[in-house]
């Protein structure tokens, strides 16, 4: 074996976090697979006539490999882009819109949730659970509608001012539990979790009770946001795609985490409370400042993915904004373990899980496979990324060597 080939099988089978985080997403797609084939009457009944004829073990074997491959396909082709659509645009030049309405609608997505990822994945850097970020991001798209909504000012004001109440909105949230664990030592995983459902009530009562209710309303919907303090489509209303200028938002960001992590001294004070406490405290880092300064940063985050979502989509407020399946800041919780908390990290595991879910709805309608599936991918993946030792053992993975240490560590943002 050649030299460069024997480096490059040493790589693939090196236990570094990126391998087994690609594995672990391999891993996933398998048990998926696995809950295709077993939960599809028709699958399951080739599969009990096998041994009927000699032809029957090659018609189940067919069979299964058709249906999980169309599941996958309308995935892809939900989530990303059809090949043959895209074919059809780029060798005609119409029906551009139809070929990225996918991977625009992926986007628009992943837009607020890389926003309340970040936030969360910076507390998680810093040793501190923020459990609260939906709740954060609620109460942000809430004070983002009243500024949007009931003010009315040139867009160069007004989409800013409508931003910047949303990142209030979420920094109030977020100093609770930031004030209470600083100064009495309670358990923020408890408060947080618990703020959750304050702010969900207290959403319930703006929307029926205040001036934000939309007049002429009994129900709970709010106001719509003005057309100054909306994200208008990133390529223009008349393209047809919805992904808006919250992907630059959640773009800058990205660059903002990565510069306050990695060059800031602030960011440092961070990163060192979160891997050695006694050694923060010793070289005279004050811990009350870092853990007020956390939930600030990461609710102000939280607040902003709330108000990017409500203004680069449904433009209002109603009862059931951020709740249930919709709730991105308990998926940012683990889209954030994915990338490792690290910002590079957790644009490609939002864009996987934004995906998953763009395309999984895409699968249930082409194929009748509920989108549940999407949710047993992205658990499966989660579990497989917080048990490494079992991917380890599964694909048989070595030791990193002591000079590959550094750069497995840093995840998928290396």
């Amino acid at each position: 074996m050649s030299e460069s080939r024997r480096r490059w099988w040493h790589r693939l089978t090196t236990r570094s976090p990126l391998l087994v985080t690609l594995d672990a997403l391999i891993l996933g797609f398998v048990v998926g697979a696995l809950v295709i084939i077993t939960t599809t009457a028709s699958v399951l009944d080739a599969w009990r006539a096998m041994f009927s004829s000699w032809a029957a073990f090659g018609h189940a074997c067919k069979l299964t490999a058709d249906v999980v491959g169309a599941a996958y396909r309308a995935m892809f082709t939900g989530a990303v882009v059809d090949p043959r659509i895209f074919w059809h645009a780029l060798t005609t030049g119409h029906g551009w819109t139809l070929a990225l309405t996918p991977l625009s609608e992926t986007l628009t997505y992943a837009a607020p949730l890389i926003i309340a990822s970040i936030g969360v994945g910076i507390a998680f850097q810093t040793g501190i659970f923020n459990i609260g970020a939906n709740g954060q991001a609620i109460l942000g798209g809430v004070a983002g509608a009243y500024m949007g909504s009931l003010v009315h000012l040139p867009t160069v004001v007004h989409l800013p001012l409508t931003l910047a109440a949303g990142i209030v909105g979420g920094v109030v949230v977020g100093l609770v539990p930031g004030l209470l664990k600083a100064y009495t030592g309670a358990h923020e995983v408890i408060v947080t979790l618990m703020l959750n459902y304050v702010v969900a009530a207290l959403l319930i009562f703006t929307l029926l009770s205040t001036v934000l209710q939309q007049p002429g309303q009994q129900n709970d919907i709010s106001r719509t946001l003005t057309p100054s303090a909306q994200l208008a489509p990133l390529f223009g209303a008349a393209s047809g795609l919805r992904v808006n200028w919250g992907l630059a938002v959640a773009a800058l960001v990205v660059i903002f985490a990565w510069w306050f992590l990695e060059r800031s001294s602030l960011g440092f004070d961070f990163r060192v409370t979160g891997a050695n406490p006694q050694a923060a405290r010793a070289s005279g880092i004050n811990a009350r400042a870092v853990i007020v300064l956390v939930f600030v940063i990461s609710g102000g985050l939280a607040g902003l993915a709330g108000i990017v979502q409500l203004a680069g989509t449904t433009h209002y407020l109603d009862g059931g904004f951020l709740i249930g399946n919709a709730g991105i800041g308990f998926t940012a919780i683990t889209v954030s373990l994915l990338g490792r908390n690290r910002p590079v990290g957790i644009v490609w595991s939002s864009l996987l899980f934004a995906g998953l879910g763009v395309g999984g709805r895409a699968m249930q309608v082409a194929t009748g496979i509920p989108l549940d599936l999407a949710t047993v991918i992205q658990s499966a993946v989660v579990l497989f990324v917080a048990t490494p030792v079992l991917v380890q053992e599964i694909f048989r993975l070595r030791h990193a060597a002591a000079g590959e240490v550094r750069l497995a560590t840093s995840g998928w943002g290396s």
